[in-house]
């Protein structure tokens, strides 16, 4: 006799903690527009909505990316996210930037959310045992659903060490057959689904090379995927970052197959009504903070966005503000990929905040030419490796006070075709004072005197914008692909 079941998967990636309404950047024609998006009230609406159509066939999923990202978030240690969070109903997450306060405490947090975080490759480097459970398993509209989360597997690659104090991570790639096993053979479901932050290109190889997975909730690399991408026999959805949008699959099931599906990339729309009871929990959270982050301390004329791999003006903005703290040649920071849009106007603290919510101190390096030219070319095979497991991180390098021509298709190590430092081609026997915000701008493997300055980041932007009035931060084709 068959059996005909129907599934609805909502996703919420990458949302960094935005727990309000916030500017969001779209395309159109030519150009990058901005409205305001997103706010985790609205989404509890857009949830209980979909709940409410649909019945009891519904599954919530967050691919991490969650706990950090606002001033709230990070003075709190994301212990304001956890009431949020718990409202929402939420069935299972992975994590990312979620390990930005170090392993105990995410775990910490893991333990106070009414919901399990899921991990197949993050291990305790003492004991071998995993950090979170690999697994779970729900019983929704008659079907038996395995979810599996996988961690981004950079953690202890790329980001500051006290992120993975005590534990490793690994890519999932050996493990993933294993759990698929025990969750088809074992636990008996319908589907599997995979909760996974290693990012799109990542997640497409490893998809390609194991088979089992019926539907993959992406993170990480916050596209905007509609429709969703197919890798073999699994379904690929991801949908965009700062809570901006949901995505909705619908899913037929025959037999413990899918049979077929419809998706959805749903804007977090300014006129969608907050629910009154996570926004009032928003409130109560937010409430010893907002005074000093609603604070106008300078205006600026350019948008600020962070909505491209090679040079973003919000990052022109941050650096151009450490160079005229330091007074340096150059100056860099790492690829961020979130950071909500500021639009020209006033400006307010919670904004210089969105760009860079730790607030790190600027740093000071003596770089020789050949070693800038070595880190330069480590960033761009990292970020377009042409083995997608080779990709750790996120935009490229962002860099302000030279240009860089090079040829993204060419293998490791001989991309860079020309630099120039302000209008002279780049000496690679000269010392080049470097200006940097975090070890990810300039890994500490890199350069001589290597010293931190009283000023932080939020200090340096918040003078500039003092001086300037109103602040520019055009692009400068820092970095073009020729």
């Amino acid at each position: 006799m068959t059996r005909r079941n129907t599934l609805t998967v909502i996703q919420m990636n990458d949302s960094h903690a935005y727990f309000h309404l916030h500017q969001e950047w779209f395309w159109q024609g030519n150009q990058l527009v901005y409205r305001p998006a997103g706010g985790y009230a609205r989404i509890a609406t857009m949830v209980q909505g979909i709940r409410r159509s649909v019945g009891d066939g519904v599954l919530f999923l967050d691919n991490g990316d969650t706990f950090h990202g606002t001033y709230a978030a990070v003075q709190t240690k994301g212990k304001a996210m956890v009431p949020v969070l718990n409202a929402l109903s939420i069935d299972a997450m992975t994590g990312h930037w979620d390990f930005g306060y170090g392993p105990e405490v995410f775990k910490q947090r893991a333990s106070e959310l009414n919901y399990p975080v899921l991990a197949i490759n993050v291990y305790e480097e003492e004991t071998e045992n995993r950090l979170f459970p690999p697994y779970a398993v729900r019983e929704v509209n008659g079907l038996r659903v395995g979810l599996m989360g996988i961690a981004s597997n950079i953690v202890d690659k790329t980001m500051p060490p006290h992120f993975s104090t005590g534990v490793r991570f690994t890519m999932g790639r050996e493990e993933l057959p294993g759990v698929i096993d025990i969750l088809r053979n074992q636990e008996q479901v319908d589907l599997v689904i995979l909760i996974s932050h290693l990012g799109f290109p990542q997640e497409m190889k490893l998809l390609s090379e194991v088979p089992g997975v019926d539907l993959c909730l992406s993170g990480h690399t916050h596209n905007r995927i509609s429709p969703p991408v197919k890798q073999g026999d699994t379904l690929v959805m991801q949908s965009g970052c700062h809570g901006s949008f949901l995505g909705r699959m619908d899913l037929e099931v025959t037999d413990g197959r899918i049979s077929g599906f419809t998706h959805h990339l749903l804007e977090v729309d300014a006129d969608i009504l907050p629910d009154p009871t996570v926004a009032a929990i928003i409130d109560r959270e937010l409430d010893p903070f907002m005074d000093d982050l609603n604070t106008v301390v300078g205006e600026v004329a350019t948008a600020l966005n962070r909505a491209a791999t090679l040079e973003t003006t919000m990052d022109n903005f941050l650096l151009s503000a450490v160079l005229a703290e330091t007074g340096a040649t150059m100056a860099f920071s790492n690829g961020w990929r979130y950071g909500a849009p500021v639009v020209p106007g006033p400006v307010t603290l919670n904004d210089l905040y969105n760009i860079i919510p730790m607030n790190p101190p600027i740093g000071m390096v003596d770089l020789s030419g050949e070693e800038l030219v070595e880190m330069l070319e480590e960033n761009l095979e990292k970020t377009f490796s042409g083995d997608a497991y080779q990709q750790m991180g996120g935009f490229v390098k962002r860099g302000l006070g030279l240009t860089v021509y090079f040829k993204i298709e060419n293998p490791a190590g001989s991309r860079i075709q020309q630099i120039f430092v302000g209008e002279e081609p780049l000496d690679r026997s000269r010392i080049y004072h470097t200006a940097f915000v975090t070890a990810q701008g300039v890994p500490k493997k890199y350069g001589t005197n290597r010293r931190e300055l009283a000023t932080h980041a939020v200090e340096a932007m918040r003078r500039y914008l003092s001086e300037q009035k109103p602040a520019y931060a055009e692009l400068r084709g820092t970095y073009t692909a020729v």
